[in-house]
């Protein structure tokens, strides 16, 4: 049985997620442009990005107005609640901004620094993405595990890219060196939705450097809840220096070849 209140935490989330994913669906605007950079000139956030996230925050603010909030466009709160909303109100901008499927609606709720719910929604799929801890991961109302056991010269592997050049730089040799590891890498340009995919066994595994809170918070919990295991360098979590998901027998040989590669640093 999971806890009543992080049963509440999802559903607040689910209803923020529809509203936001449908806001993004059905308002694009034809001419939409770059509002702001973040890291670079090619971080990019729109009109639509801002948007969303007031409308999340609007929402949970009236359903909970005691609650904390840690956004990706600026929404950052105490709150005095012990429950904190992480979010990200639509990861994947540049792809949203070019007029790709790929981008989600990613919203997570702690208590006392603990993930508790999460919900990633991917209206172009028309796929939501959700988990309590200790309650499983569903896409909708069907459970989702990670996919069996496999090699890593048989395993499909996503990663991403950071918008810094000389990130990129290391990166991209980084992959080059792991490519023919593997039966071969993907990059997607959303990272809740390679972690929820990694949860629903459409991926081996993933990770990427560089990361926010907002970006895994909600795709962790769904991929943890999904069997796979999460984290960063050995013995560390997820974090903006590493973040690995991956089926459990995968996990150990990708982190290992990860930390012999220096995935982690620049």
């Amino acid at each position: 049985m999971t806890d009543p209140l992080h049963r509440e935490l999802l559903g607040l989330a689910l209803e923020a997620a529809r509203r936001a994913g449908a806001l993004l669906r059905d308002g694009r605007p034809a001419d939409l442009a770059v509002a702001a950079t973040k890291t670079s000139p090619i971080d990019v956030v729109t009109e639509m990005d801002i948007a969303a996230e007031k409308l999340i925050t609007g929402y949970l603010s009236e359903h909970r107005p005691h609650d904390g909030f840690l956004g990706e466009e600026g929404s950052s709160s105490e709150g005095t609640s012990g429950i904190r909303w992480v979010i990200d109100p639509l990861d994947g901008t540049v792809n949203y901004l070019y007029g790709l499927p790929t981008w989600a609606v990613s919203i997570a709720a702690e208590q006392d620094g603990e993930r508790v719910a999460g919900v990633v929604a991917a209206p172009m799929r028309g796929e939501t993405y959700h988990a309590v801890l200790g309650g499983g991961a569903f896409e909708g109302e069907r459970p989702l595990r990670c996919r069996p056991p496999a090699p890593l010269a048989e395993s499909l592997i996503s990663t991403g890219f950071a918008y810094v050049q000389s990130v990129r730089a290391h990166q991209a040799d980084v992959a080059q060196r792991l490519i023919p590891r593997f039966r071969d890498i993907r990059r997607g340009g959303s990272a809740a939705i390679d972690l929820c995919d990694v949860a629903a066994g459409r991926l081996d595994g993933y990770y990427e450097r560089g990361l926010n809170p907002w970006d895994l918070a909600a795709g962790d919990l769904i991929a943890r809840e999904a069997g796979a295991l999460t984290g960063g360098r050995p013995g560390a979590p997820a974090s903006r220096e590493l973040t690995i998901a991956a089926s459990p027998d995968l996990f150990g040989p990708l982190q290992a070849l990860l930390e012999e590669h220096g995935a982690w640093h620049d």
